[in-house]
């Protein structure tokens, strides 16, 4: 069978969370069908990225996106009722290569919501909307913790955005969210319409103990950290945690990994104890000088990936419950859930004065990824899946 593949980002190589998830969903795909790519280019990057996809033997097409340039043109929506998100992602010339691309396709998988816009016009076949998170949910929480008049605007998303996705959903042959969380969410929002758990995974074999050798007092956290939570939640830990700790350890230090720091977050530097990485090719030569990795994050729903290879390295975690309730780890076993600034504070110290501690909480998370989250178990259903939407109505396979 011929599957045309949507994504936002150029879905390799594997070094983010979106891409991750993307990338393992062509590579398990393509064991069995032939899976085509349309995505929005990001740099050069990303064009690397797909030059190396083609050589692989993966078709993709790309369209470059201009972030700021989007986001200013997306800017006319808001005097009428369509999501921003339509605008910072639509895209003629990306629908004309979905137009083109899915006269020989069987199937159509969209990962992300603004990305199952483009496959709308398209109901001759069954299509999958992967909704990486439910974009409606995360502007609410947005307009949580935000000030007018972005709390306004995150409020109108959340609301019109809802509006779309439950349009897509109820038109779409199958929905899949990577939590029993999110499921819980997507039924109470979009109720009747169907939809699957696809749960992230972990490259377990790359993401290993082996050659830890931690640095006293060392706290680390990976993620990209132009990503509004993940800045939000490195200036919420360094400004109201960090600070306990280092009152019982000066030692502590706590280091930010990832690319595209903000210059709020750059900012951070100047406070005692913090580095700021910006990007890393090797994000694991740093977790293994760390004794604990953080994940402050308070605005949040899927899996973590950042809370599942450190948990993978063998590291043990102290997060939020927006952080790690979708991971279905036990508090206290796995790992530690504290949501308030010095109950946070109290559990990193307590690991950082307790060796054996620290120790067992390592061996406990490595053993819980282990069992729930090897790639080749978890993305088991998108087989089914994939099947079951040929048998119901795609055309016989051309592969």
């Amino acid at each position: 069978m011929r599957i045309l593949f949507l994504s936002q980002r150029v879905p390799y190589p594997p070094n983010r969370g979106d891409k991750i998830t993307t990338w393992r969903l062509v590579e398990r795909m393509r064991r069995s069908h032939e899976v085509r790519c349309v995505a929005f280019s990001h740099g050069e990057a990303d064009e690397a990225g797909a030059r190396e996809l083609r050589a692989m033997g993966v078709p993709i097409r790309t369209v470059p996106y201009r972030d700021k340039w989007a986001k200013l043109c997306a800017l006319p929506l808001l005097l009428g009722s369509r999501p921003l998100t339509l605008g910072v992602y639509g895209s003629r010339a990306l629908q004309r290569i979905v137009d083109e691309e899915i006269a020989e396709a069987d199937m159509a998988y969209a990962y992300s919501s603004s990305m199952g816009a483009f496959l709308e016009p398209h109901a001759r076949i069954p299509r999958v909307m992967h909704f990486g998170e439910l974009d409606s949910d995360k502007w609410r929480q947005y307009s949580e913790r935000m000030g007018p008049p972005m709390s306004w605007v995150y409020s109108r998303e959340a609301r019109t955005l809802l509006e779309f996705e439950r349009r897509i959903a109820r038109s779409f042959a199958e929905n899949v969210v990577c939590t029993e969380l999110e499921r819980r969410v997507f039924q109470q929002a979009i109720p009747g319409a169907s939809c699957l758990v696809l749960q992230n995974g972990v490259d377990l074999e790359y993401f290993h103990p082996r050659g830890h050798a931690p640095e006293r007092g060392q706290l680390a956290f990976t993620g990209v950290m132009n990503y509004h939570p993940n800045a939000e939640g490195c200036i919420w830990f360094v400004e109201s945690i960090l600070p306990r700790i280092r009152a019982r350890h000066p030692e502590a230090r706590f280091a930010i990994i990832g690319a595209h720091p903000t210059p709020a977050v750059r900012a951070l530097e100047r406070v005692p104890g913090v580095t700021v990485t910006g990007f890393v090719r090797d994000t694991r030569e740093h977790l293994r000088k760390a004794e604990i990795s953080v994940a402050p994050l308070r605005i949040a729903r899927g899996i973590q990936n950042k809370v599942l290879e450190a948990m993978a390295m063998g590291l043990p975690v102290v997060g939020t419950t927006c952080a790690t309730q979708g991971v279905g780890a036990r508090d206290g076993e796995h790992y530690l859930v504290r949501d308030e600034e010095q109950a946070f504070a109290d559990a990193v110290s307590r690991l950082l004065e307790d060796a054996a501690e620290r120790r067992a909480k390592a061996a406990a998370a490595r053993a819980f990824v282990e069992t729930h989250y090897d790639w080749e178990r978890v993305f088991e259903p998108l087989d089914g899946l994939i099947a079951r939407l040929l048998a119901q109505g795609g055309r016989s396979s051309r592969s």
